[in-house]
């Protein structure tokens, strides 16, 4: 008897220990409880998280290089047909800052009158070659306010130049020389052609694009000057300078003999055999918006035949 006490008690611990296994067990929680189906709780929404604000990409511009200390080489392009026409300014940076002014003034005319570029007619504008040289006098990047140019002569004589001391436009595979002239001094043409970090992004686009023709803006003497470099003047430069200088009232000359030229950029164009021409301001501080937007346009009608 004694046995079967022992017996029946374990079978009791066991009984009430399976029993509490299967209460913790049900969806009630301790008490099982038949309530139906269970309903799927609502999950709680996460957070909603901003995404960090961006500037809008300009898809209207590529990055061509970088200078000297790093500053990107910016092209803007609009249209897309075969036929491409390059428009520079800025080679000489802060020296000639009315000449990437006056590029930005153009960039804004083609974004604000998309449809002014023929369907044929690709236009590139490079608004400034020479970031470094336009930095030392303006003391910021991107677009600028004439008011914003430094009224030091010597920063704004030093902005001719990239960051290495090189005069950019001496520095192109056409007649070059170590040595250079500007006006009555010696200036630099980099250690060989395409030295300089600045001269080597527009040759490699040169050379990819191979644009039909090439207006470069100087300043300043007033006038269209048509490049050569050992070659004589192609007929194809000669017509589009008559054209520019036509429609702008710029005088056309077949040499700048101002001074000896080395290692010129717009000369360097035509030894590529790309009609090119330089066209310089009457000064240093006015862009001559409407003259020159007379002969852009002269160009784009001429080229979209």
């Amino acid at each position: 008897m004694k046995n079967l006490t022992i017996v029946f008690a374990i079978i009791a611990v066991l009984a009430i220990g399976v029993g509490a296994y299967f209460l913790m067990q049900s969806p009630a929680g301790n008490v099982a409880v038949n309530k139906g189906p269970v309903a799927t709780p609502t999950p709680v929404p996460s957070e909603t998280v901003k995404p960090t604000e961006q500037k809008p990409v300009d898809k209207s511009m590529s990055v061509l290089g970088k200078s000297v200390e790093g500053r990107d080489i910016t092209a803007y392009h609009f249209g897309e047909g075969a036929t491409e026409l390059l428009f520079i300014g800025g080679i000489h940076g802060g020296y000639e800052w009315n000449t990437v002014l006056l590029a930005y003034t153009l960039i804004d005319h083609l974004k604000a009158n998309p449809s002014a570029v023929p369907k044929n007619i690709k236009v590139t504008v490079i608004p400034v070659l020479n970031p470094d040289g336009l930095f030392k006098v303006i003391g910021s990047e991107g677009r600028f306010a004439p008011s914003d140019v430094s009224q030091s002569q010597s920063k704004v004589g030093s902005g001719r130049f990239n960051a290495n001391n090189v005069d950019l436009s001496r520095n192109f595979d056409c007649r070059w020389q170590a040595n250079g002239v500007w006006q009555n001094k010696t200036v630099s043409g980099g250690s060989a052609p395409f030295s300089e970090p600045e001269s080597q992004a527009i040759k490699k686009y040169i050379e990819k694009h191979k644009p039909a023709a090439n207006v470069t803006w100087y300043s300043a003497a007033g006038g269209v000057f048509l490049s050569n470099c050992t070659a004589g003047i192609s007929a194809e430069t000669r017509m589009i300078a008559n054209k520019y200088s036509a429609a702008s009232g710029y005088s056309t000359y077949d040499t700048f003999d101002f001074y000896p030229l080395s290692g010129d950029m717009v000369n360097w164009f035509a030894k590529e055999n790309i009609p090119a021409i330089s066209v310089l301001l009457t000064d240093h501080t006015s862009t001559e918006w409407n003259k020159n937007l007379a002969g852009f346009e002269a160009l784009l009608k001429y080229y979209a035949r």
